[in-house]
C-alpha cells in the first residue's frame, strides 16, 4: 500500500487550487460547458479516455492493471452545476458569473474527484478492477437520471457506486453516515389556480386566485397530519407564490411552486399515494372557491438508500481517515439529492462530510448567498474515497 496521506497532503494546494477556479466559473445544470472542458482536459492528460454524455456530462474509465479478466467496477460520481444564486461571501475567488453561484458544494466535489483520479491512476498497478469516473451535471434538477438512460452504468457495468456530499449542517471534523433510506423522496410541483379577474370593489363579479391559493397552501399541510401517519414524516413546502398586478385588481392566476418530501416509502406512505393525496385536496379546495387548476411535476428524485455493505466498507476507510471511529453521526434528511437514482440501481454509499466552523464562517445553509466551505475537509473527502475504492475492489 502507497503512503495514502502523505500522497493526498502533497496535492492539497492543488486540490484547493481546482475548487477555486470551479468555484470563479459557476455553471447552471447543462450549461457546465466551461467546467466540463476542464474536467476533460484534467482527465485526458491523466491518460484516460473521455467521453461526453448528456451534453455536458464527462465519464472516463480507469482499467486496473492488476484486475483479472472478470473484475468488478465501482462508479464515482461527482456533480459539476451550480445554482442560480447571487454571491454575497466576499471571497478573494468569488463567483464571476453574475447572478450563478457554487452555493452547493458542488465545486468541492468536482475537484476532489479530479484529485482521487489522480491517485488511482498512479497506482493502477494496484486495482484489482475498474473504477469509473462520472462528472454529472444538473444534478439540482435529477440529471442522473439522463445519464442512466445514456447508459453510464454499463460498458462497463458498474457493481457499486461511490459519492461524498460536503455538508454545512456537520461540524469540520464528523460525518454523516447511515444504513438504509437517508434522504427523502422528492417531488416537485408547480401549482396554477385559475379563476376570474376584476375589480376589488365588486368581488362578487369576480373569482379570487389569490384566495384560492391561499387556501390550498393552508389544506395541503393536514396531508402529514390527518392524512398519513404523524410518525411518518412529509413536509409539503411551497416556496414560491406570484400573482396580481396592482392593489386593486382582483388577479385571475396565482402560481405556485413547491416541494413534497417524504422518508420511508412503505405500504403506508409512497409516491402513488401521497401525489393522489396531494391533487385531491387542491381539486376539493378548488371546487369549493369555483376555481379551475393546473398541476404539473417536475422530474424529482426517489429516496436516496445506504447499501449496509457499502457503507461497512466506507466506515472503515473512515476509522483510517480521521483515526477514529468516534466521529460519525447517524444521517437522515428529507432533502433531496439525485444520487439517489443510481442508488435504486446498484449497491451505493453517499458519506456526508462536516464542513461547518463559524471561524471560517463556513456553517451557513447550502444554497445561501454567503454559503462557503472549509477547504481544509477536502483532503479527507479525497483519502475517504481513494481507500474506500481500494478496499472495494481488492477485498
Amino acid at each position: 500500500m502507497f503512503d495514502i496521506k502523505k500522497e493526498v497532503a502533497e496535492l492539497e494546494n492543488e486540490l484547493i487550487a481546482l475548487r477555486r477556479d470551479f468555484h470563479q466559473y459557476p455553471e447552471l445544470g447543462y450549461q457546465e460547458f466551461l467546467t466540463s472542458k476542464k474536467v476533460c482536459g484534467y482527465l485526458t492528460a491523466l491518460g484516460l479516455e473521455v467521453e461526453t454524455v448528456t451534453q455536458t456530462g464527462v465519464v472516463a474509465t480507469l482499467k486496473g492493471e492488476a484486475a483479472p479478466e472478470k473484475c468488478k467496477t465501482i462508479m464515482l460520481r461527482a456533480d459539476m452545476d451550480a445554482l442560480p444564486v447571487t454571491e454575497d461571501t466576499g471571497l478573494p475567488f468569488a463567483s464571476r458569473n453574475p447572478g450563478i453561484m457554487h452555493a452547493c458544494g458542488h465545486d468541492g466535489h468536482t475537484a476532489i474527484q479530479l484529485i482521487v483520479a489522480k491517485l488511482l491512476c498512479r497506482h493502477k498497478d494496484m486495482l484489482q478492477g475498474n473504477v469509473k469516473f462520472v462528472f454529472q451535471p444538473n444534478e439540482e434538477e435529477a440529471g442522473a437520471l439522463n445519464m442512466i438512460e445514456a447508459g453510464v452504468l454499463e460498458n462497463p457495468h458498474v457493481d457499486a457506486a461511490l459519492a461524498l456530499h460536503l455538508w454545512s449542517p456537520i461540524s469540520t471534523g464528523r460525518i454523516g453516515l447511515s444504513e438504509g433510506p437517508i434522504l427523502g423522496t422528492t417531488e416537485e410541483f408547480e401549482l396554477e389556480i385559475i379563476g376570474k379577474a376584476g375589480h376589488t370593489s365588486t368581488p362578487h363579479t369576480a373569482k379570487d386566485a389569490l384566495l384560492g391559493a391561499c387556501n390550498v397552501v393552508q389544506a395541503v399541510q393536514q396531508l402529514g397530519t390527518r392524512e398519513f401517519n404523524p410518525l411518518l414524516p412529509i413536509a409539503v413546502m411551497f416556496g414560491y407564490i406570484n400573482g396580481g398586478t396592482a392593489r386593486n385588481i382582483i388577479t385571475g392566476s396565482v402560481k405556485l411552486g413547491g416541494t413534497i418530501r417524504f422518508l420511508f416509502p412503505d405500504e403506508e406512505i409512497n409516491k402513488p399515494k401521497v401525489l393522489e393525496a396531494f391533487e385531491r385536496v387542491i381539486k376539493g379546495t378548488c371546487m369549493a372557491n369555483d376555481l379551475d387548476y393546473k398541476l404539473k411535476y417536475i422530474p424529482s428524485n426517489p429516496s436516496l438508500f445506504n447499501s449496509s455493505d457499502m457503507v461497512s466498507i466506507v466506515k472503515d476507510a473512515a476509522a483510517q481517515v480521521f483515526e477514529t471511529r468516534g466521529n460519525v453521526d447517524e444521517f437522515k434528511s428529507l432533502a433531496g439529492e439525485d444520487f439517489a437514482e443510481f442508488s435504486q440501481r446498484v449497491p451505493s454509499v453517499m458519506t456526508w462530510v462536516g464542513i461547518a466552523d463559524a471561524k471560517k464562517k463556513s456553517d451557513f445553509p447550502h444554497h445561501h448567498a454567503k454559503f462557503d466551505i472549509d477547504e481544509s475537509v477536502m483532503k479527507y473527502g479525497v483519502e475517504l474515497q481513494v481507500r474506500s475504492v481500494l478496499a472495494y475492489l481488492n477485498k
